[in-house]
């Protein structure tokens, strides 16, 4: 899966996507239970992820000629929590 450009893409779509759901998580933690560390952290590695996502879906869009449709919606998924999920089953996986 590494191998390829799709592939590493996939794998970082994975991690944003992870990184998206333990933010919300933290942000209950910072909030109910004012512990902003964890939040701090997480919030981190999510920007870093989704900043690598973005720069690799640009790669990717270019390397295998997505059309802007596809690029969109892969873009759009990155915002929406589960969104990297179903984007790397039905837009990553043809």
């Amino acid at each position: 899966m590494f191998k390829t450009p799709l592939g590493r893409f996939r794998i970082v779509a994975f991690l944003e996507g992870i990184s998206f759901l333990l933010l919300a998580f933290t942000m209950i933690l910072k909030y109910q239970y004012a512990m902003p560390r964890p939040n701090f952290v997480v919030g981190l590695a999510h920007g870093v992820l989704f900043i690598a996502y973005v720069f690799l879906l640009i790669r990717i869009t270019v390397i295998y000629e997505w059309t802007f449709r596809k690029f969109v919606l892969a873009f759009l998924a990155s915002l929406l929590p589960f969104g990297t999920f179903v984007a790397d089953r039905h837009l990553f996986t043809k």
